[in-house]
């Protein structure tokens, strides 16, 4: 009589509980399972029997990788001592020692390294090494044994990455300590970029605990003789710290949500006590070249970034600290004329808000800069007002004096606040109808009437 399916599969199980060395489809055996019940009696039972500890399924698991993974060190070392290959590793070259540094229990991975497990195996898709992802993963005390055991404290992959630097970008401070106690360079960086949300080259150690929000291990960093005045991924810290605390909005591709961060410190804690141990408040950025349409970010200083994300309290501590609020960019482009709007983008995507825009009009007014002025790109308050399509801040510039005999005039482009609200900007070309509403009314208030803009035969853009 010919069994049922259900009699068969109950035959095989039962067959997987009796043999040792009896295996299923996906070539799971016995011991697999006992181990990954964790079941250390059936275990010894099994590889007592004959059961093979280094039985590999379809998928190359072995047991050693599976009670590696559970973070088990007894089973581990039940596998080890009935001769397991420390070193046999699974698809794409994942050996049990890099599964264990992932786990992060030091009892397995001592017992890998006695068991001759190598330290500088590399998986096939990234080069990454066990103290890689040790450190990722801020386990300290497996980064210092996979040390002491020959691993390489600055150990780079192609990208540059590092054990310091993957520990700095996740906040790991114990991991940091360990790794600098080893000898790992504080000044190493990223060797090269890998598309807008990787990180510049040149990033350190410091400018990911920065720009992660990881400000308490970026102060140990300094402490440790990292130069908070380091330009080497093109900015410092205090430049850093304006997108750091308010991010652009919406879909730009420069936008992220504000980092979690870890510690206990604030951002602006932060900011002062950088300040404290050496970081210049008037640095200016050596060379920040930007797309046109945006803010040239060369030779701007930390509180010229913050007037660009219009962050008032960041404004206003610098300025407590010594921040220098006539300093310009090379544009010429003031404290002011960035807090209006000078220099955006995407309106309604890029950090600041109406009325967070205002106030830092108002501080930027209270420090005595001119509302009047003019940059190099012959853009004035109103035209910023203009690039942020805000009718509500085109009110208030009107308000506080802005003259139009200045504001209504063309900038290099041959734009005029009304022209940039027809549409006329860098980018998609797209009329905002209420800011040519609101930018013609201040204009027939003052006698003047609006004229359609006509591009000029000799434009270059």
């Amino acid at each position: 009589m010919q069994r049922s399916s259900i009699h068969v599969l109950a035959f095989a199980l039962g067959l997987l509980a009796i043999v040792p060395t009896a295996f299923a489809a996906d070539g799971m055996t016995p011991l697999h399972r006992a181990v990954l019940q964790e079941n250390a009696d059936e275990s010894k039972r099994l590889l007592s029997e004959g059961a093979d500890p280094n039985a590999a399924t379809r998928y190359e698991i072995t047991p050693l990788s599976i009670a590696c993974t559970a973070g088990n060190v007894p089973l581990v070392k039940l596998l080890l001592d009935a001769g397991a290959d420390a070193n046999q590793s699974v698809a794409g070259g994942e050996t049990p020692l890099m599964t264990a540094a992932r786990t992060g229990v030091v009892g397995v991975v001592r017992q890998l390294i006695a068991h001759k497990a190598n330290v500088n195996a590399k998986e096939s898709s990234h080069d990454q090494k066990a103290i890689h992802w040790a450190a990722a993963e801020g386990h300290a005390e497996v980064v210092k044994a996979l040390i002491d055991a020959g691993a390489d404290p600055s150990e780079s992959l192609p990208n540059g990455f590092n054990p310091l630097l993957f520990a700095a970008r996740q906040g790991h401070r114990d991991v940091v300590a360990v790794v600098l106690a080893a000898g790992a360079d504080i000044e190493s960086s990223i060797a090269k970029g890998g598309g807008n949300r990787a990180p510049r080259p040149g990033t350190t150690a410091l400018m990911l605990a920065v720009e992660n929000g990881h400000f308490d291990l970026a102060i140990d960093l300094v402490s440790a003789g990292a130069d908070p005045n380091d330009q080497s991924s093109g900015f410092a810290p205090l430049h850093a710290i304006a997108w750091v605390r308010k991010p652009n909005r919406g879909d730009d591709p420069d936008g992220d949500p504000p980092p979690y961060g870890s510690g206990r410190m604030t951002s602006l804690e932060f900011v002062s006590e950088l300040v404290k141990q050496g970081a210049d408040v008037n640095l200016r950025i050596r060379e920040g070249h930007v797309a046109k349409g945006r803010l040239d970010k060369t030779d701007a200083t930390p509180l010229l970034m913050a007037a660009d994300t219009a962050d008032v309290p960041l404004m206003k501590l610098l300025v407590s600290l010594g921040g220098d609020p006539h300093l310009t960019n090379c544009d010429g482009t003031t404290v002011l004329l960035a807090a209006a709007g000078v220099g955006t983008f995407a309106p309604g995507e890029e950090a600041g808000n109406d009325e967070e825009v205002i106030e830092a009009v108002k501080f930027a007014l209270e420090l005595g800069l001119d509302l009047n002025a003019t940059d190099k790109n012959g853009d004035t308050v109103m035209h910023g007002a203009a690039f942020k399509s805000s009718p509500k801040i085109a009110s208030f510039l009107d308000q506080a004096g802005a003259d139009i005999e200045v504001w209504n005039r063309p900038n290099r482009y041959g734009w005029t606040p009304y022209a940039i609200a027809e549409g006329y900007r860098h980018g998609n070309y797209r009329p905002i109808v209420y800011m040519m509403t609101a930018i013609a009314d201040l204009m027939r208030a003052e006698g003047v009437e609006p004229v359609p803009y006509k591009k000029s035969p000799n434009a270059k853009w």
